[in-house]
C-alpha cells in the first residue's frame, strides 16, 4: 500500500496498491503551498 501526502500541510491526498509500503510527496490544491514559492516545512 502507498500513500501521497502533501509536502508542505501533511494532508493525505490518496492512496495507491503498491507491494511495498511507499510514502510520496506532492502538493495539494486545497491549501496554500500550490503557489511556486518555495515553502518552509514543519518540523
Amino acid at each position: 500500500m502507498g500513500i501521497i501526502i502533501c509536502q508542505s500541510c501533511d494532508k493525505t491526498i490518496a492512496h495507491y496498491e503498491e507491494e511495498k509500503v511507499t510514502t510520496l510527496y506532492a502538493k495539494c490544491n486545497s491549501c496554500s503551498c500550490s503557489s511556486n514559492n518555495q515553502t518552509q516545512h514543519k518540523s
